[in-house]
């Protein structure tokens, strides 16, 4: 079982992923090793292994020598973990959010307040990053007519 598997719904989109990709391996095929998923994901195996020692991706699938075994349902989710890390959430929040998907769908509000924290978050640091934008634009602007102003006189 996957973090991602939880009792199922019928007829229900899974909304604890990220938007549909195209898998590597139709479902019912899809059994990847760790080094697979290192090439598809860019991750380490090392920072797989944590993930899984953490509880961000418990219940990883194993063979019968004991070997990981990812499923297209494990690279969704770690698309959408990836998501999350690029937004700043904190590990602890991915963490808390991974318990949360676990638990079912009684869960569903806290796990709605929790994105809605982190999509303010990030809205702020769009705002910020805006700011810093302007601010490059300006001193770019400013050495650019600096520059045409001595060429002019350069060349007068």
């Amino acid at each position: 079982m996957t973090v991602m598997e939880t009792t199922p719904a019928p007829n229900k989109a899974d909304v604890c992923t990220s938007a549909p990709t195209a898998h590597p391996r139709p479902d019912g095929h899809d059994h990847y090793t760790i080094s697979e998923v290192v090439a598809f994901t860019g991750l380490t195996a090392h920072t797989l292994r944590w993930y899984e020692r953490i509880g961000l991706m418990p219940h990883v699938d194993r063979s019968h020598t004991g070997q990981r075994r990812y499923s297209n349902r494990d690279l969704d989710w770690l698309a959408l973990v990836g998501k999350l890390r690029l937004t700043g959430m904190p590990v602890a929040h991915m963490v808390r959010y991974a318990e949360l998907v676990r638990v079912g769908d009684d869960t569903f509000e806290e796990r709605q307040e929790l994105l809605e924290s982190t999509r303010r978050d990030v809205l702020s640091r769009i705002a910020e990053l805006q700011d810093t934008l302007s601010v490059l634009d300006f001193k770019i602007d400013f050495y650019a007519g600096a520059r045409r102003a001595s060429e002019r006189a350069s060349s007068a």
